[in-house]
């Protein structure tokens, strides 16, 4: 998800139309500002990525779902 917006250890972050509070917490020595990518996992920012990683991240994602609908 790319960061929309800080507050302190909680950001604003949106991915594909999708908007969600996540916590930074578990980031605290990673430096963040709006605009970066991270992997979210249960409402927590796991991974800072860059845009190439987040993108590739997506593509995998959007195949799973495409399998998946196709019953594979």
């Amino acid at each position: 998800m790319q960061i929309v917006e800080i507050d302190g250890f909680n950001a604003h972050c949106a991915a594909k139309g999708v908007a969600r509070e996540v916590s930074l917490y578990l980031l605290q020595g990673e430096p963040l500002a709006i605009g970066d990518f991270v992997m979210v996992h249960v409402g927590y920012a796991i991974q800072k990525m860059n845009e190439q990683e987040a993108r590739s991240a997506w593509e995998v994602y959007d195949e799973m779902l495409a399998a998946e609908a196709r019953g594979a």
